[in-house]
């Protein structure tokens, strides 16, 4: 019996669902399963992306002159047809990256992509986004206003937080009243084409231009660094891996359009010694706990931890361990993830790391791979630091073994940039002196600092910093979550000199 042909979705362009250019297709699969799921999606060719930059480019000008109610109206909107569709979007991802249903899908991440959205509807009401700036005395108006149409690749790991049609950054373009061009991961397609189905839903009758919002599902990597080059951009936000968002910004950089990347980081732990002694058993479960939640494909996962050597260190190691082995894994989002993640181990390997447990793919359906505990010593973590740093994004972590303390503050003064960075210590203040000596180092190499918690966790909150010194991402000034802040990366400055009161904007003008 033959099989029924597979149709291949349609991108959004322009507000319509048009079939694509397309070069060839995809057809994601369950990782949790390894088989197919039966959908079909493009892979566009360039000229999908020129006709989604061609539409963009024409309504640009008309949003930067819509009222601000008609956006954050939009916004709120779209938060509410994402919660109408929650139970297929979230099933939809639950089938394309293996997260669980709950808690992770329908009860973290949902809510905080529709949190996201109406924050990001509060700051486009505010405006306090402009950073308005005026010197009357001389005729001087300068504000923040938006920059043009925004490309937004989105990961792997967040098929709604992050996804390019949805998350942080999405909403933080839109609020800023600029058009975006989605690239939906292909690990997630078809949650992606549901998500953006709500969002044309919520633009009918906003009063905004259909072409607000577009998407296209994947593209090369040529047709990728052409978008982002491309004159009619105005800037774009990636999240994902180092290798490809270093060519994006490579292509955006030669003809200076800005690209704000969010790519590699270790998340380094610091586990001082007084505290240990007291916390072994403890410690370890938290950082057992956080290196294996969602298979460890968080961008804010410990990869490393810092010791100082001794029983305790030797203790706690066991423990970890011990926690690892007796753990199921989860699946990885793909059979690419757990091959990297491998690869990744026998790197770490050569370069002077042993493996006290995992290191080894597991056998049955789908994509797993055994929860890994590395271990090197300061001294050879100082031989070859930046090998040492390779990221293995999964349920992985090294422990670096200091043989002192000084050896510790050479360790911590080798780190390359991360978002995050944490200490454990002592409540009674055992180990107030040696925090002392290391926090300010730590503090140069990270974007967030933590005491005593597990850095898994972002929330979103006007005062987070979800960004870091490279190669975390590609400029420490900016942060992926936080509104207003993260407005701030899709944004121009512009000033008024003796422009007549008139001519001014609304916002600007003597009220």
């Amino acid at each position: 019996m033959m099989q029924a042909a597979v149709a291949t979705a349609k991108v959004w362009i322009g507000g319509e669902w048009r079939e694509s250019d397309a070069e060839g297709v995809f057809e994601p699969e369950n990782p949790s399963t390894g088989e197919k799921l039966g959908r079909e999606f493009p892979v566009s060719r360039w000229s999908d992306c020129d006709r989604a930059l061609t539409a963009a480019a024409e309504v640009a000008s008309e949003l930067e002159h819509i009222p601000a109610e008609k956006i954050a109206a939009f916004l709120e909107k779209y938060a509410a047809e994402l919660e109408a569709n929650a139970e297929a979007i979230v099933q939809a991802a639950h089938e394309e990256t293996a997260l669980p249903v709950s808690p992770r899908l329908k009860d973290v991440e949902l809510p905080r992509t529709t949190d996201q959205l109406r924050q990001a509807a509060a700051a486009a009401r505010q405006g306090t986004w402009r950073r308005v700036t005026i010197d009357r005395a001389k005729k001087l108006y300068s504000c923040m206003a938006p920059i043009g149409p925004v490309v937004v690749f989105g990961p792997n790991n967040f098929p709604f937080a992050f996804n390019g049609v949805s998350g942080g950054d999405f909403a933080a373009a839109i609020a800023a009243g600029n058009p975006v061009i989605a690239k939906a991961h292909p690990l997630h397609a078809y949650t992606s084409q549901l998500m953006a189905e709500a969002a044309a839903k919520a633009l009918d009758g906003s009063g905004l231009p259909p072409a607000t919002v577009q998407m296209i599902y994947k593209v090369n990597h040529e047709v990728g660094q052409r978008l982002v080059s491309d004159p009619r951009i105005g800037a774009t936000g990636f999240t994902g891996s180092k290798g490809a968002g270093l060519k994006l910004k490579h292509a955006a950089d030669a003809v200076g359009k800005p690209i704000y990347l969010e790519m590699s980081s270790l998340n380094p732990v610091v586990f001082l010694p007084e505290g240990l002694k007291e916390n072994v058993q403890k410690w370890a479960k938290e950082l057992a706990d956080s290196c294996t939640a969602g298979s460890g494909q968080f961008c804010t996962r410990p990869n490393l931890a810092f010791l100082i050597a001794g029983d305790a260190a030797e203790s706690f190691l066991r423990e970890v361990a011990a926690a690892f082995n007796s753990r199921e894994p989860h699946a990885l989002l793909s059979s690419s993830t757990r091959d990297q993640l491998h690869e990744s181990i026998r790197a770490l390997k050569a370069a002077g790391a042993t493996v006290v447990t995992g290191g080894r793919n597991l056998p049955g359906n789908g994509y797993r791979y055994a929860s890994t505990l590395l271990h090197v010593s300061g001294k050879a973590f100082l031989s070859a630091p930046h090998d040492l740093q390779r990221e293995a994004f999964g349920n992985e972590v090294m422990a670096v073994v200091a043989a002192n303390q000084d050896e510790l503050l050479d360790a911590l003064d080798c780190l390359e940039g991360n978002l995050t960075g944490c200490f454990y210590s002592s409540a009674s203040g055992a180990d107030d002196a040696l925090y002392a000596r290391l926090a300010p180092v730590m503090r140069r190499k990270v974007g967030r600092l933590l005491d005593d918690k597990m850095p898994t966790g972002v929330a979103v909150s006007p005062a987070m910093n979800h960004g870091g010194p490279y190669p975390a991402t590609g400029h420490p000034g900016f942060t992926a979550v936080g509104i207003p802040a993260s407005i701030a990366r899709f944004t121009a400055l512009q000033c008024y000199d003796n422009v007549r009161e008139e001519r001014l904007p609304a916002f600007l003008r003597e009220k």
